[in-house]
């Protein structure tokens, strides 16, 4: 963005912001939920929404990062993808992506690196049908958007939204346009996540009752990486200026699939707290120095989020969110049920009845794994863990999505369930700046989830 137009939307953003918390100060002595307004519909729900097939799904790929790179090379082996035009503010990286495409024998995408709007160009060209957005997050929603308003369907990283202001303009957008808006969150196609999702919908666990998911991966060294540059520091900004739980998707997509939310069931509130925050000061005060612009900032971000969400029908989700302190990474994944539980950290374990007190031997669990495993695992999961992406997911996840472009089907992750998942963002800082009061999650399907079934087993023929 020009700079006149990147000010204006800073200190509108900040102004909102400001608004907004002053608006919800005068609940925070109230027993009730803070609740939220939302807009009037301006066009039709897409809850379903099936377009037209494409013969091939031809990308236009926004951000060539550490993200954007990994993904430009990862969808050349994408069956039915073919990858026209990339986009990125540093020449060089547009240089190195065509390289990418042609040493694996494909035509030349179209480069677009002329200043910070130049994807707006990429987002008009008629030979793209999906933007697939890699960029900072504060860019995820403009760039949908805008994809959208100019015909196309959109795919973002997570999350796809930072604000409830952005959620709510990814759900007009994608009504008023009729276009498919995806977030990207690659957990729900990991290995495990599939086959719990698979036995949670042949009622292994019984009825699923509580689920947990995290985010907890020490990001210190990225945080502060000044080889970035200013501009490429942009999580530690977010860090600085945000509470809360900044990045909830990763542990909350997948069980907010295994509960069917915003499809039979939908949040209902969630309360939220924070720790203080202490670690990103003292990393920064030993890495860089006490007197370091770094170590004397002060940083919003509590060193742990925990936020406990509870939906209609009477379930409960955990999520937390920890990108400070020295310990393993975790996403918890762990779903509760009447007949038994699952969990993936720190290891793979399954309980069921009569003798739930007690883990599945290795030889019962690799059995049970074998005989729920997912057909999408079963089906692309030996070439996906070649290709790679943490771990194959990554790949496994595009396959899908280009599947269902090609055969005109709904997607697996709609609009709906970009801004809701995306909405924890926001609400989880509303919350800890209220002593941790409930807060209502909106309903952005407007009602329609109550009608929709829940994903089912999905497939790739």
């Amino acid at each position: 963005m020009k700079t006149n137009r990147r000010n204006f939307l800073r200190t509108a953003a900040a102004g909102i912001a400001a608004a907004s918390l002053a608006d919800f100060k005068s609940f925070a002595s109230s027993p009730n939920s803070i609740r939220l307004p939302s807009p009037e519909r301006k066009g039709r729900s897409v809850m379903g929404l099936a377009c037209e097939p494409l013969k091939t799904v031809r990308i236009g790929l926004v951000g060539l990062g550490m993200r954007g790179m990994d993904t430009l090379g990862r969808l050349l082996y994408v069956d039915g993808v073919e990858v026209t035009a990339i986009c990125d503010v540093i020449p060089e990286r547009v240089v190195q992506g065509k390289k990418v495409v042609t040493d694996a024998g494909r035509k030349e995408p179209v480069g677009y690196s002329n200043g910070e709007e130049d994807w707006m160009n990429l987002c008009k060209r008629s030979d793209v049908d999906l933007v697939y957005s890699c960029t900072p997050w504060l860019l995820h929603t403009p760039v949908s958007v805008y994809a959208m308003k100019q015909g196309k369907h959109t795919a973002t990283e997570v999350p796809a939204a930072t604000s409830l202001e952005e959620c709510w303009e990814l759900v007009n957008t994608a009504e008023e346009t009729q276009r498919h808006c995806m977030m990207l969150e690659n957990c729900c196609y990991d290995f495990f996540e599939l086959n719990t999702l698979n036995m949670a919908r042949q009622e292994v666990f019984g009825e699923i009752m509580h689920a947990e998911g995290a985010y907890i991966h020490d990001l210190r060294w990225l945080k502060f990486d000044k080889e970035q540059g200013s501009a490429g520091m942009w999580r530690l900004k977010f860090s600085r200026d945000h509470n809360g739980n900044p990045y909830p998707t990763h542990g909350l997509g997948p069980v907010a699939q295994i509960f069917g939310i915003n499809r039979g069931d939908r949040m209902d509130y969630l309360n939220s707290i924070s720790t203080n925050q202490v670690g990103m000061s003292l990393y920064a005060k030993e890495k860089l120095g006490p007197d370091s612009p770094e170590a004397r900032q002060t940083y919003l971000l509590g060193d742990m989020n925990t936020t406990v969400i509870r939906t209609l029908k009477g379930k409960t989700i955990m999520l937390q969110h920890d990108t400070t302190s020295p310990r393993p990474y975790s996403r918890i994944h762990m779903v509760v049920g009447t007949k038994g539980m699952a969990r993936k950290y720190p290891e793979q374990q399954i309980a069921l009845e009569p003798k739930a007190h007690e883990w599945l031997s290795k030889e019962d669990f690799d059995k049970m794994m074998a005989d729920y495993e997912h057909p999408l695992s079963k089906q692309i999961g030996e070439k996906a863990k070649k290709v790679g992406g943490h771990g194959g997911m990554d790949f496994i996840m595009d396959s899908r999505l280009s599947y269902c472009l090609r055969k005109g089907l709904p997607l697996d992750q709609d609009v709906y369930d970009a801004a809701t998942w995306s909405s924890i963002v926001e609400l989880s800082n509303i919350s800890v700046n209220n002593r941790g009061n409930s807060v209502d999650v909106p309903d952005f399907t407007r009602g329609a989830w109550v009608d929709t079934k829940p994903l089912g087993i999905v497939t790739i023929e």
